[in-house]
């Protein structure tokens, strides 16, 4: 078998596959679950300075092309949250599967405060979430949305706690390779891409939103494309690791994340299709296609798409039989 392990801020992965933030929440036995089935990593729900209701329901549904949620960040306050963690991090340990704690705040001083607390609870690395396309009513434009905003927080959170950060982006902005440069240069030391894309769906019947909050973040199968450009673009601007997430199903599409320049995977959407054995089916699938194309390691192909020639307009690649549409 391939060796799968990576290595972020000096922290290893037994493999790459991490579980996304806001799947299982942050009960420290559904994430222990998570490593149990093969995820290599796992990181806890975002939690803020102080506690959040969330939005009211409809705030979830699978649409066919993938899912949109609109959850609206509920959580008990990061006080609480660290709490969770420190017992997830016992359980985590034996395992030797890193946790990895997910702060938010709609204030820069605020992401400072929380990185503080969590910090109590002694995780591997910090994402630092400025990105939920959910909370615009209440918190306004997110941070992500300039690199100017988004270095301010990660210094914030950098001057905070001396726990490894990664900062979660956007993929709705106009240069998220540059954003992504402002992170790096500000402190960070890992880049989480991407979050979900803001979306809508309309029930015809009613004429009305089907989501409570209208609008929600779009994951799963739809997002892949675009989180798989963003990661191309993060990783031609910046040196430091990247997590690439968004609409991971398959074990050949956390291939295509690595070629993207990923050196983790996050997994998120897939969890809800197949439940936790998502992650030793991906697992399996990496392995089969390592085996099938002589590759011992990820370094072998991580990036490899940044150094490919794009495909002539007259000589395209071949495309695979299993996805002709």
């Amino acid at each position: 078998m391939a060796d799968l392990s990576c290595t972020i801020a000096g922290v290893r992965f037994p493999n790459p596959l991490t579980l996304a933030s806001g799947i299982w929440g942050t009960s420290p036995a559904l994430l222990e679950r998570a490593a149990l089935c093969g995820a290599g990593a796992v990181t806890a729900k975002s939690a803020s300075p102080e506690a959040r209701r969330g939005h009211r329901n409809p705030t979830a549904v699978d649409w066919g092309g993938g899912l949109l949620n609109a959850m609206g960040l509920p959580n008990p306050g990061c006080g609480e949250e660290a709490v969770m963690l420190e017992e997830a991090k016992r359980l985590l340990a034996p395992l030797g599967v890193p946790l990895i704690a997910s702060i938010f705040a709609d204030r820069v001083e605020g992401f400072g405060r929380a990185a503080e607390t969590v910090s109590r609870a002694r995780p591997d690395l910090i994402e630092v979430n400025i990105s939920c396309p959910n909370v615009a009513a209440e918190c306004g434009i997110p941070f992500a949305a300039t690199p100017e905003t988004a270095a301010a927080v990660t210094r914030a959170v950098k001057a905070a706690t001396r726990i490894p950060v990664t900062v979660k982006l956007s993929p709705a902005v106009a240069s998220i390779a540059s954003i992504a440069a402002a992170v790096e240069e500000a402190g960070a030391d890992a880049i989480t891409a991407v979050n979900t894309m803001q979306g809508l769906l309309i029930d015809a019947e009613s004429g009305r939103p089907v989501l409570a909050n209208s609008t929600g973040g779009i994951s799963g199968a739809a997002l892949k494309p675009i989180a798989l450009r963003c990661v191309w673009e993060i990783a031609r601007a910046v040196k430091i690791p990247i997590i690439g997430t968004g609409g991971v199903l398959s074990g050949l599409d956390a291939v295509e994340m690595v070629m993207a320049g990923a050196t983790a995977v996050g997994v998120g959407s897939a969890v809800y299709y197949g439940g936790g054995e998502c992650f030793r089916r991906i697992l399996d699938g990496m392995n089969r296609w390592m085996e099938a194309h002589g590759h011992a390691s990820l370094e072998e192909i991580r990036g490899s798409a940044l150094r490919a020639m794009p495909a002539s307009a007259t000589n395209p690649p071949p495309f695979p039989a299993w996805r002709k549409p």
